[in-house]
């Protein structure tokens, strides 16, 4: 009988601290989901000392409206870091709680390198992106580059080696193009097209590459060195394209002569 005393009490405990943890859990569960926890503020700052550009915090609260669900206690971080890593200018976020409703959200913002086929952006980092390029400062003029389908970073990488070549020229590329075939097209800066033939790339991407062609860069090159001395003999007259796939030099077409320049001088 004792024993049973025993059990009995023991049984009456065990449902009296159940019933406690449940008014409690209750409580917390009413407590944590009181509108004093909703998160009602963003606050943004970049990841790393560079001050932000193109992502503010109204333009962030606008594109969160409505996205993000639950209160400090119950929000879910990563699909909210995922979600603001879908907002144009976003590259990557951190995303953490500040009590009691705030979200801080720093963010790396995409650096723009290129315009990129017809309605994207590539960045640093030979990756596309969709941004508004509307946003972009005034005095910025990006190049226009031109690719395939997953050839961002090989266009990237090129585009930085012609680049260079030209610069001690005072010419930068305007536009780049990688086509299909793995052949890449230029225009620079004082219009000339320049057609630098198939890419080294395209003998691994493309069975049917041309082999034992001039490598890339000494096409490149050739043409660099020989252009003050060419400018110098055309005087005037000015180079519309020139075709760099020859083996053994390359190919230039002269733009149609303008009256100022066929006007013989006078005595």
């Amino acid at each position: 009988m004792f024993a049973d005393a025993r059990l009995t009490n023991l049984i009456a405990n065990l449902l009296a601290l159940l019933a406690v943890s449940a008014m409690l859990i209750g409580a917390l569960a009413w407590t944590i989901r009181r509108p004093y926890f909703a998160i009602d503020r963003i606050e943004l700052a970049p990841m790393s000392d560079a001050r932000l550009q193109y992502v503010s915090p109204s333009g962030m609260q606008a594109a969160l409206q409505g996205r993000v669900q639950g209160n400090f206690f119950l929000l879910d971080l990563d699909q909210v870091r995922r979600q603001i890593e879908t907002v144009p200018w976003v590259r990557h976020a951190a995303v953490r709680r500040v009590w009691p409703s705030t979200l801080l959200v720093r963010v790396e913002e995409q650096q723009p390198l290129a315009l990129w086929n017809e309605n994207q952006m590539i960045n640093t980092w030979g990756e596309a992106f969709t941004a508004n390029a509307g946003d972009l400062p005034d005095d910025v003029s990006l190049p226009q580059l031109n690719g395939p389908v997953n050839s961002e970073r090989l266009v990237v990488q090129r585009y930085a080696e012609i680049a260079r070549w030209f610069a001690p020229l005072g010419l930068r590329v305007r536009e780049a193009t990688l086509t299909p075939r793995y052949a890449w097209e230029l225009a620079l800066s004082d219009g000339i097209q320049l057609n630098l033939g198939r890419d080294p790339a395209a003998d691994a991407a493309d069975p049917h590459g041309r082999s034992g062609a001039l490598p890339f860069a000494a096409r490149i090159e050739r043409f660099v060195q020989t252009w003050p001395a060419l400018t110098r003999r055309l005087g005037d007259r000015l180079i519309a394209s020139a075709d760099l796939r020859y083996p053994n030099g390359y190919a230039i077409t002269l733009a149609p002569e303008t009256a100022a320049q066929s006007k013989p001088p006078k005595p």
